[in-house]
C-alpha cells in the first residue's frame, strides 16, 4: 500500500529524470559541436597561411596548387573573399546557392556561426596587408549531430508518452479486471456456504422433527460466512502469526468441502492423507484459504465421474510438505507459473484470482513456495506448497 502512496513521487522522480536526460543530451552534444567547429576553425587558420605564404611566393602555379589540391578537399563550405567580403571562390555549398546574391547571404549566415579568417599578407617594408577572408560554416557531420540531437529528443519524447499511456491503459484494464475478479471470488467464496444455508433450510421444511441434527451443521455454515469475512479484511494488511494445529486446520477444511461436496455439483472423492500434530507458527485462516482455493481447482479442473482429489501432509526434515492432487483435465506445461499470476485462467468462467491469492499467502506472508511439481492430461495436476 505504501507504494501506491508514493505513485505521484515516482512519476515526478522520473519525469525530473526524463528532463535531466535530455538536458544531459544537448549539453554533451553542443560540447561535440564546439570541438568540431574550434577543429575546423583550426584547419581554415592553416589553410589561411598556407594562402598568404603562397601569395608571398608570388609563384602562380603554387597558387593553382593550394586551391586544386587542398582547397578543394575540405568537407565544410568554404568562401574566399577579397578585403570588400565579395565572394571570389567558393566550395562545397548547397547547390541552391547559385547567385552572388544568395552567395553573400549564405555567407553572412556563416559568419554568424564562425568567424571568418583573414588572409594577411606579410611584408618587411610594408607591414601586413589584408587582402582577403576565408569564411567557412559546419561541417556535414556536425549539421548532422545538431539534427540528429533533435530526433533523439523527439523519440524519446514520443516513447516516454506511449510508455506512460500504454502503462496507463495497461494499470486501469488490471484494476477493472481485479475489481470484477474479487467481486466473482467473493461470490465464489460465499457459494457453497450460502447454498448449504439454503438447502439446510428446504431440508427443514420437509423435515422439521430433524431440527437438531440440522442446526449444528447450519452453524457451522454460519461461521464460515464469517470466517470469509475475517479473510478478505485481513487481505493487504499485516497479519498475525501463531501457534496453531496445522493438521487439524487442513482436516477441517477437507470435512466441509467432503460434506458439501454436491453443491459444487460433483462427484468427487476427497482423500485425507494428513499426518496429525504438525504444528506451525502461521496466520491459520489464512493459510487454511489458500489451502482451499488449491482444492477448489482441483475439483474443478475434474471433467470424470470418478473423480478423486487427495490431500496430504507430511513434516519432512526442516519443512512442511503439503500436496493436493487430482485427476483432472491437467496444466500445459507452458503455463505450470502461469496459473499463479493475477487474471490468469484456464477455465472459460474463471477471473485467476483463487491460486494467485494462494499463492501470496504462503510465499508473501509465510515465505513459503507454492508450485506446480507434475501434471499432464492422463494423471491430472499435483501442487505443493512448502513452508
Amino acid at each position: 500500500m505504501n507504494l501506491y502512496k508514493h505513485t505521484g513521487n515516482i512519476k515526478a522522480g522520473l519525469f525530473i529524470i526524463g528532463i535531466g536526460l535530455v538536458i544531459g543530451l544537448l549539453a554533451y552534444t553542443q560540447i561535440l559541436v564546439k570541438e568540431l567547429r574550434n577543429d575546423n576553425r583550426e584547419i581554415v587558420r592553416l589553410y589561411a597561411e598556407i594562402i598568404a605564404n603562397t601569395v608571398q611566393d608570388d609563384n602562380q602555379d603554387n597558387l593553382d596548387f593550394v586551391f586544386e589540391n587542398i582547397i578543394r578537399k575540405v568537407k565544410f563550405p568554404l568562401i574566399q573573399t577579397g578585403p570588400d567580403h565579395i565572394p571570389q571562390m567558393w566550395k562545397n555549398l548547397p547547390k541552391s546557392v547559385d547567385t552572388d546574391k544568395k552567395r553573400e547571404r549564405y555567407m553572412r549566415a556563416m559568419d554568424q556561426l564562425n568567424q571568418s579568417i583573414p588572409l594577411v599578407y606579410k611584408d618587411d617594408t610594408i607591414g601586413e596587408i589584408t587582402f582577403g577572408y576565408l569564411h567557412y560554416g559546419d561541417s556535414s557531420i556536425v549539421q548532422k549531430l545538431q539534427w540528429w540531437t533533435y530526433i533523439e529528443i523527439i523519440s524519446i519524447t514520443i516513447f516516454i508518452f506511449l510508455g506512460f499511456s500504454g502503462f496507463s491503459f495497461i494499470r486501469n484494464n488490471e484494476k477493472k479486471h481485479i475489481w470484477v475478479g474479487m467481486a466473482r471470488e467473493t461470490a465464489h467464496q460465499l457459494g457453497t456456504p450460502v447454498s448449504a444455508l439454503m438447502g439446510w433450510v428446504e431440508w427443514l421444511k420437509n423435515h422439521p422433527e430433524k431440527t437438531g441434527e440440522i442446526i449444528p451443521e447450519m452453524e457451522t455454515d454460519l461461521q464460515r460466512l464469517e470466517q470469509i469475512g475475517r479473510r478478505f479484511s485481513k487481505m493487504g494488511s499485516n497479519s498475525d502469526l501463531e501457534e496453531l494445529d496445522l493438521s487439524e486446520r487442513i482436516e477441517r477444511v477437507c470435512n466441509y468441502l467432503q460434506k458439501r461436496m454436491p453443491t459444487l455439483g460433483k462427484k468427487v472423492d476427497l482423500i485425507n492423507d494428513i499426518q496429525p500434530g504438525i504444528t506451525i507458527t502461521a496466520n491459520g485462516s489464512l493459510l487454511a484459504w489458500s489451502i482451499e482455493n488449491i482444492i477448489r481447482n482441483g475439483i474443478d479442473a475434474i471433467e470424470r465421474d470418478n473423480g478423486k482429489v487427495s490431500v496430504s501432509l507430511k513434516k519432512e526434515n526442516n519443512s512442511i510438505c503439503i500436496r493436493v492432487r487430482d485427476n483432472g483435465k491437467g496444466i500445459p506445461k507452458k503455463d505450470w507459473r502461469n496459473i499463479f499470476r493475477p487474471g490468469f485462467s484456464t477455465k472459460q468462467t474463471g477471473w485467476g484470482l483463487g491460486l494467485s491469492l494462494a499463492s501470496r499467502i504462503v510465499e508473501e506472508i509465510h515465505n513459503g513456495k507454492l508450485h506446480v511439481i507434475e501434471s499432464s492430461p492422463d494423471s491430472g495436476t499435483t501442487i505443493e506448497i512448502r513452508l
